[in-house]
């Protein structure tokens, strides 16, 4: 049985201009140990999808479909029973950690009071356990910087010290939310080689949600591409960047600089990401798809399973290339 199943997960937001259709009926599974990439541009649905499996949606969002963790249903539980999950089971990382960690308190405050209100221990032996995970996320003489303040703190090592959050009560699936953003690449590099720590020395799970892929290629097993809130393809990372079958996955990957390629000129995907608001009955990716047909505009095309990956294209696998 998978540690997480999703089945079916779409998520709506309500607002003035009307709905936003943020996810839309999208599936997948992680099992324990394994690591996952979820990629695609800016508004595809990737944080979205991550909130949605958190219960951390904004008051104006609502999910439907299936969450089961571990075999349980997620989605439509208490705050309390939520919180628990959390707490114990599942942890995030997200975004930007100066704005996910509280500017008046010191680390070992923030830090201390995960263990002392899920765990039950006293202050001092949650100051110890501080200590270790500080000192298994690499951070320097962490005995001295556990009394700090965030601001004291670069983005990496503070990036450090969310990680080291994540894992205070041993999780077996960590979701990370573009966890390398505003980082400079020597800094991304170590925290990504950390997170392959954390799932080696912990065996935990892991949902790396990025939109560069230069990060993926070599630390995930599995990667999923989105566009429009849809899943446009999936498979093993391996063989989705050695021949990409869709033509939004095509594109993502010529567009990332490569030192084996001639030309001076950074490749794009022309056109714009649709309105989340009002979007087609077809191929939300149709308008700026090189092999767009009729049907492409008024029917979305079904998420079917085309030699060992899933697919979501009218047009067929050796066209795409």
């Amino acid at each position: 049985m998978p540690l997480l199943s999703v089945e079916n997960l779409s998520v709506t937001f309500t607002t003035a201009d009307g709905d936003v259709n943020a996810v839309n009926g999208i599936g997948f599974d992680i099992d324990a140990s394994e690591t996952l990439a979820i990629v695609g541009e800016s508004g595809s649905g990737k944080s979205q999808t991550a909130f949605a499996i958190m219960g951390l949606l904004a008051r104006n969002g609502r999910a439907s479909g299936s969450v089961r963790f571990d075999g349980k249903e997620m989605l439509g539980l208490s705050q309390s029973a939520l919180n628990k999950i959390r707490a114990e089971e599942i942890a995030m990382i997200f975004q930007d950690p100066m704005t996910s960690l509280n500017p008046y308190m010191r680390i070992v405050d923030q830090m201390t009071e995960v263990l002392t209100l899920h765990k039950g221990m006293t202050k001092a032996a949650a100051r110890k356990e501080c200590l270790r995970i500080l000192d298994a996320v690499r951070i320097p003489d962490a005995a001295t910087r556990i009394d700090m303040y965030p601001h004291e703190f670069s983005g990496g090592m503070r990036q450090r010290v969310m990680i080291a959050m994540a894992l205070l009560c041993k999780p077996r699936l960590l979701i990370a939310d573009e966890p390398t953003t505003a980082l400079d690449v020597t800094v991304q590099a170590q925290i990504i080689a950390l997170l392959q720590e954390v799932r080696r020395d912990f065996g935990t799970a892991i949902i790396l949600i990025t939109h560069d892929l230069g990060i993926v290629a070599g630390t995930c097993d599995r990667t999923m591409v989105m566009y429009g809130g849809r899943l446009m393809e999936a498979g093993t990372t391996e063989d989705l960047f050695a021949s990409p079958s869709h033509p939004y996955t095509l594109g993502l990957l010529q567009a990332v600089p490569r030192l084996d390629r001639d030309d001076d000129r950074l490749r794009t995907i022309a056109g714009e990401p649709p309105n989340m608001t009002g979007l087609p009955d077809g191929c939300p990716f149709q308008p700026r798809c090189r092999w767009q047909m009729p049907v492409c505009a008024s029917t979305m095309p079904p998420l079917a399973a085309t030699n060992a990956r899933m697919r979501a294209c009218h047009a067929s696998p050796e066209v795409v290339r």
